[in-house]
């Protein structure tokens, strides 16, 4: 299980140092497969993922992200509307086929899941130490949280809905985040002490982001979104953390650099 996992792990990540420093057109494309898949995974905890809703989703998604493509941002929101439009009609003209809460959790994953992840093409397209920041503020905190988790965790931060979180583990996570965004600011010659803020924030909202895919596993009582990664589960499983850390990175490397 730890070496598959352990395989696995370095392959995504030499996938992701790929496509990301790639950038451009390959970036997008990658963010749209997994935001797919992503999509995909969620509509099928409610059972739609084969169904119109789930449909309606991919389309949405696809949509979006070719909006991004043709540099039409001014549309992005438009797409979003389009998506509660086009969902909310398959609810009532196919009444009562689904239920509300399919209609609902469709509509959160194509926010969720596809709108969210653009940020890491977003990000990129502001400089590639952006969307490093993000994965710094994610992947970087949870590791540094793991092994501080480890060596002092005493206190459960969830334990409802992550026993093997702990307090200390959460500081470490968020200290560990400040420490890297300094060092890599210092390394690539940005403000490093802006980098560190960014990376702390992006820190804490990444364990809301663990912490929230963890809570809708528990609801609907599944181990793994999917199988798509093995030893990590599906991309939901691995990318729940940058999900929400990506469009916060974003905006504070817009506001604040």
């Amino acid at each position: 299980m730890f070496k598959s996992r352990l395989l696995s792990g370095i392959v995504l990540v030499l996938v992701l140092a790929l496509v990301i420093g790639y950038g451009s057109n390959v970036l997008l494309l990658f963010c749209g497969i997994i935001s797919l898949i992503g999509m995909w995974e969620l509509n099928r905890v409610v059972k739609v993922e084969n169904k119109l809703p789930g449909i309606l989703t991919y389309i949405c998604g696809a949509i979006y992200y070719l909006l991004l493509f043709l540099e039409k941002k001014e549309f992005l929101m438009g797409s979003i509307i389009l998506a509660l439009i086009v969902l909310m009609a398959s609810y009532v003209f196919a009444f009562p086929k689904y239920h509300g809460n399919q209609i609902i959790t469709a509509f959160f994953g194509f926010v969720y899941v596809a709108v969210m992840i653009s940020y890491i093409y977003q990000a990129r397209m502001l400089g590639l130490s952006y969307a490093i920041l993000i994965f710094l503020g994610s992947w970087g905190s949870d590791t540094c949280a793991y092994c501080v988790g480890m060596l002092l965790g005493k206190h459960k931060m969830a334990p409802k809905l992550s026993p093997k979180k702990s307090v200390e583990g959460a500081v470490g996570g968020v200290v560990g985040a400040i420490a890297l965004g300094v060092v890599f600011g210092s390394i690539v010659g940005e403000e490093a002490v802006v980098f560190g803020v960014i990376c702390g924030v992006g820190a804490l909202i990444s364990m809301i982001g663990d912490l929230a895919a963890s809570a809708i596993k528990r609801n609907y009582e599944i181990k793994d979104y999917g199988h798509l990664i093995p030893g990590h589960g599906g991309i939901l499983d691995r990318f729940d953390s940058v999900i929400f850390t990506a469009p916060v990175i974003y905006y504070m490397a817009v506001l604040l650099l």
